[in-house]
Parts: C-alpha cells; structure tokens; sequence
C-alpha cells in the first residue's frame, strides 16, 4: 500500500515571494527560509506529491491563493536552510481570507489559528477539503465546472 497523502499550508509574505512569482518562476521553487523550529519539522515531514496551500500572509493580505505540490522532499542547501522544492499546481477559483476561515465552524482548531506565526503548517484532510471548497477549488484540480454559454445553455467545462 501507497503512503498517505498529506495536506499543507505555506505562508509568505506577497512582496517577499508571491503566487505570482510562483507561476513566473516555471512553477518551481526552492522553498527556503524558514527558521523555527517546529516550521523547520514540518517542512522535513513533507512527502513527494504532498499538496500545500499557497498562502499569502501579511498586513494586507492573509489568505489562501494556490495550490503547489511537494517535488523534492527535504534536503540541505548548504547553509541552515531545511528546504523543499514545490511546484504550482493552481490558483485558487476564488481566494479563502483567513476570516473567512475563522467563520467557518468545521475549521476550529486548525492549527493556523492557534499558532499564527507558524509559516509551515499541517492541515488535516477535513480542513483542506473545506478550504478548497470555500475557494471553488483550485485549477487543475480536475473538477468539472458548469457554465452557460451565450444562450443560457448549460455547458460542462473540465478544468485545465
């Protein structure tokens, strides 16, 4: 039997790293930077094909963005880093603010709200599905989305 899969949150300040720069950068990134400790365990726990939350944090913005997955577990840079290399996998449909979450009863308790400053974060399936629910999904996730074209006709579109 296959390993589980397990569901994370990354947090980065948009003028330090953005999705933005994520989906310019080819959509693989080096992951570093991160300092604490527990941050530090987290990112070591992570498996290839681990899914993260892409999340933008910060004064202005605290919110989920994206979606990138696990490429390369951790490793050492040479210097105090722990690393990982993530690759984009999609935008959110619709970006989840962090009040939003707070307002969501199925969400009490996850550990982003209990420990803020924590910029690698666990995310239990239940929480993830939810997330990913509030924002639509996110692309490349495979759902099918219905739209209506010109007529009112409904039309299936998978999603790329």
């Amino acid at each position: 039997m296959g390993e589980e899969k397990h569901y994370w949150l990354l947090k980065t300040e948009p003028g330090e790293w953005s999705w933005e720069d994520q989906a310019a950068n080819g959509g693989v990134t080096k992951w570093d930077g991160v300092k604490n400790k527990q941050a530090q365990k987290n990112l070591k726990s992570m498996k290839l094909g681990d899914l993260c939350f892409f999340y933008h944090s910060g004064a202005k913005a605290r919110r989920v963005v994206g979606v990138v997955t696990v490429v390369r577990e951790w490793y050492s840079d040479g210097g105090d880093d722990s690393v990982v290399d993530v690759k984009a996998v999609g935008e959110m449909r619709r970006p989840v603010d962090l009040k939003e979450m707070k307002g969501e009863k199925g969400l009490k308790g996850f550990a982003l709200f209990r420990q803020p400053r924590l910029s690698v974060v666990p995310v239990p399936e239940d929480v993830w599905i939810r997330v990913c629910d509030l924002g639509g999904g996110y692309q490349g996730d495979g759902i099918v989305l219905e739209s209506h074209d010109s007529d009112g006709e409904s039309a299936e579109e998978e999603d790329d």
